[in-house]
């Protein structure tokens, strides 16, 4: 399927360098072969003849476009990429690929300001499956990116003894390939045990303190790990809002994974991930297409009220989403947090319910339809 960022990875790359990152196995080096199928070279700097045709700058200027993967492997890339483009511009065009280190390299990266666009490739959501003619029975793909995953391998093979294996092996790739590349980490197997607790926590509150003495280790050690693990693009944070909210307090962020498939094994757990993730990758599109600026937040204060997202786009509170699996009753903490976000859009996602209404101020909207008419 031609995923979501197609068309823009296709115009921009006719005026600048693109990035693409996104978390292993998402589909990168499948969309950039797809781009120019004809007439691209693909470069991986993991393979030795490759990095020995990077390195000599000895690729065919005759192509269309020019791929080069894991490309932040190469000391000092970013001046190396910089020096390709000031003196040759983008012909061929030039797209860069990699992990999660390619986000965090990409951030701060003076020397190659104004030379490239950066855009970050999310797993499969139902708008993307939508937008591209293949979402045939929404509450079956809802089902199935539930307990399955958005990652396209697993998602196509439809198997959740298949995507148990997948899921295992992609874990293994990341702590062993991709974490020793980012960090040196002695405790691989502390941290593949935080995955596992954290997959039994998605929708709570994250104390580190908790988890520190769960693991024996101290806090700061549980939260350099957190951070390590977002970096990687196994798992994204969410921060508790607080501004302009009276009796507000702040609390523990909330953590979900990008493998809506690796968490526990509780419905309104994993359908609280898959709106998170869809909700974060249609804040992405929204920054990488358009430039626009957004935030996904939830909000507890100290009478314990939460609602369990707060999008906010260019500076001004969009929508307070609250997550049901089958509750079509407004939440009282979404209409008392209303009286802060006058004008945000109230909306409670269920997930078992046919249709979607309007009760009062609140949209109650059915799960499926809703995710899939999101911007993606």
């Amino acid at each position: 399927m031609e995923r979501s960022i197609h068309p823009f990875v296709l115009k921009d790359l006719e005026r600048k360098m693109v990035l693409i990152g996104g978390p292993r196995q998402v589909g990168k080096t499948t969309l950039s072969h797809s781009l120019f199928p004809k007439c691209s070279e693909y470069l991986t700097y993991d393979n030795s003849d490759d990095r020995e045709v990077i390195r000599k700058k000895n690729w065919s200027r005759k192509q269309d476009l020019l791929i080069l993967d894991e490309l932040h492997k190469m000391k000092t890339w970013k001046t190396w990429l910089k020096g390709i483009y000031d003196k040759e511009g983008n012909r061929p065009r030039i797209l860069v690929t990699g992990s999660a280190r390619l986000d965090t390299y990409k951030k701060g990266s003076d020397s190659m300001a104004g030379r490239f666009f950066y855009f970050r490739l999310h797993p499969l959501s139902l708008a993307e499956l939508k937008t591209a003619g293949e979402l045939k029975d929404a509450n079956e793909s809802l089902d199935r990116l539930m307990n399955i995953g958005g990652f396209p391998e697993p998602f196509y093979e439809g198997s959740l003894e298949y995507a148990k294996r997948w899921r295992r092996s992609h874990l293994d790739r990341i702590l062993r390939e991709d974490l020793l590349d980012l960090e040196q980490i002695r405790e691989l197997q502390n941290i593949e045990i935080l995955v596992d607790l954290l997959a039994d926590r998605v929708g709570s509150t994250i104390s580190a303190a908790s988890l520190a003495r769960d693991l024996q280790v101290a806090p700061r050690t549980i939260q350099r790990w957190i951070q390590i693990l977002e970096k990687l693009m196994v798992i994204f944070v969410v921060t508790p809002y607080s501004k302009d909210i009276a009796r507000a307090i702040k609390k523990e962020p909330k953590i979900y994974f990008y493998d809506t498939g690796r968490v526990k094994n509780d419905p309104a757990a994993r359908f609280e991930n898959l709106v998170a993730c869809s909700l974060l990758k249609r804040n992405h599109f929204l920054e990488d297409t358009r430039g626009e600026h957004l935030v996904l937040n939830y909000i507890r204060d100290k009478q314990k009220r939460e609602v369990d997202f707060l999008t906010i786009r260019d500076r001004k509170p969009e929508w307070l989403v609250e997550v049901k699996l089958s509750d079509t009753q407004p939440s009282s903490s979404l209409l008392g947090f209303s009286e802060y976000f006058k004008n945000a859009q109230l909306i409670q996602l269920v997930k078992n319910t046919n249709h979607s209404k309007t009760v009062g101020s609140v949209l109650i909207a059915q799960g499926s339809e809703w995710l899939s008419h999101l911007e993606t």
